[in-house]
């Protein structure tokens, strides 16, 4: 099987692309993926390694937009109501296409949106879910009163996203050409929030309207495990299983429940073991960590996925 490593992991502490791309080869990793917090003057140091190890993929926005104050996958978004916000996604999206179009990848990774979920009386956004599921000392996930606000916030959640559907599947209209002329499709990333955009249901419609477009979903383990634990979601082996044919790749990381830890898989309670049929899949495997995990822990990391894995 073939791994590759987000540059997210490493290019804060490494300036050099060739640097981060030489630290990826030296844990044993195939290829790479330029994650959002690559700077320009990173790029070249890229294309300098290629023919040691290539970009598979490039996560939206990459790399960072001159003026933006850090990098972020959410600096503008595609599904929003607003207009200009999503004028704002398509250029930035467009950069990003052209980046991995020159670097040679396969896909672009993008977060959508989000469909919020205020309202004049009552907020049902993750952050008020949190607290509720909080609010008893230890979380429980299967209290009574969890579970009635969680069942309330779904209704919502359906509706607002349906209304989003729309304009998110009209935005698509406008890219989808040039996705196309390059040769690279577009993956839709799994957010670990109940707003996160598009969810199970609105990923259904879309890859059912899209057949034959070069757009596909993106697996974040991590974030499925946060959106099952919190019953946001059906189980990640259920969701992974569901969409098999239409994921194109995976983000490979590990979390302790109900927080988007981000840490290498091994270390938390993501059952990979039971992720190998969509992992035998021709799909992408990048290994998303952040810090603090280190060279050594993420060296044998890799070890760990390859042997339950092959």
């Amino acid at each position: 099987m073939r791994f590759a490593l987000s540059t997210n992991w490493n290019n804060v502490r490494l300036n050099d692309g060739a640097a981060i791309a030489d630290e990826a080869i030296a844990m044993g990793f195939d290829a790479l993926e330029l994650g959002f917090r690559t700077m320009p003057e990173q790029l070249l140091g890229f294309k300098s390694r290629l023919d040691s190890i290539p970009v598979d993929s490039v996560h939206a926005y990459c790399p960072v937009p001159i003026g933006a104050p850090s990098g972020h996958p959410e600096l503008h978004q595609l599904a929003h109501r607003d207009e200009n916000e999503r004028a704002l996604a398509r250029i930035l999206l467009k950069q990003t296409l052209a980046c991995a179009s020159e670097l040679g990848a396969k896909v672009v990774v993008t977060h959508a949106g989000y469909a919020e979920l205020d309202g004049v009386f009552c907020n049902y956004g993750s952050d008020v879910l949190r607290r509720i599921l909080k609010s008893g000392g230890k979380p429980d996930a299967t209290s009574p009163r969890y579970a009635k606000v969680v069942a309330k916030a779904r209704v919502r959640r359906q509706k607002r996203g349906m209304a989003l559907l729309d304009v998110f599947r009209r935005e698509l209209d406008n890219v989808i050409p040039d996705f196309e002329k390059a040769g690279i499709t577009l993956a839709l990333e799994n957010l670990p929030s109940l707003e996160g955009f598009p969810n199970a249901e609105e990923a259904e419609t879309l890859m059912n309207d899209l057949a034959g477009a070069p757009v596909k979903l993106w697996f974040d383990t991590g974030h499925a495990r946060v959106r099952e634990c919190h019953l946001w979601d059906d189980p990640t082996t259920e969701i992974a299983n569901r969409f098999a044919a239409d994921i194109c790749g995976m983000h490979l990381n590990d979390v302790a429940d109900f927080h988007d830890d981000h840490r290498q898989p091994g270390w938390g309670k993501v059952d990979f073991a039971a992720l190998k049929p969509l992992a035998e899949r021709d799909v992408l495997r990048v290994f998303e960590p952040h810090e603090p995990v280190t060279f050594e822990e993420l060296k044998e990391s890799l070890a760990h996925i390859r042997r339950i894995w092959e």
